[in-house]
């Protein structure tokens, strides 16, 4: 299984606290994934901050006319510095997701660590030489985009 690593850096202008309270509500996922991706929240619908155990059911379309429902767990948590998610059901062989939190002089610094597998062997590494890594990056780009948005006053 080949694993790949993707890595982001955001600095907002916020506190570490305000951009905590942000991240760990697993409802504004949705609000930092393309709409490409008709990405959705099932479960939890009301849940305010993400804690070790919780599962995280999401609708999502990687390609046009196929939805698939993706269970995500979240396995660590630290409050107000880091939590990881990690796929339980879904397109990969593996997601593990870690979200970092760092106060700076100028805001918060939010670091995404990201290792996944496709499965498939050789046709998930032509998957993803050919749409997969294409979405990630677009994915990323827009969250860091989005967090600027969000955040910038």
């Amino acid at each position: 299984m080949k694993v790949y690593r993707k890595e982001e850096r955001t600095l907002i202008p916020v506190g570490k606290d305000e951009a905590w309270e942000f991240f760990s509500n697993p409802l504004n996922l949705d609000a930092l994934t393309p709409a490409s991706m008709a990405f959705s929240n099932v479960y939890p619908l009301d849940a305010p901050e993400v804690y070790p155990g919780m599962l995280i059911v999401h609708r999502v379309s990687p390609v046009p006319l196929v939805k698939l429902t993706w269970v995500t767990e979240i396995t660590h948590v630290l409050p107000g510095e880091r939590f990881v998610d990690e796929q339980r059901h879904g397109p990969f062989a593996l997601w593990h997701h870690i979200h970092e939190f760092e106060s700076t002089d100028e805001g918060t610094l939010v670091r995404d660590i990201l290792y996944y597998a496709l499965p498939l062997g050789f046709l998930g590494r032509i998957a993803h030489s050919l749409q997969v890594k294409g979405q990630i990056e677009e994915i990323f780009a827009y969250r860091k985009a989005r967090m600027k948005e969000i955040f910038t006053r």
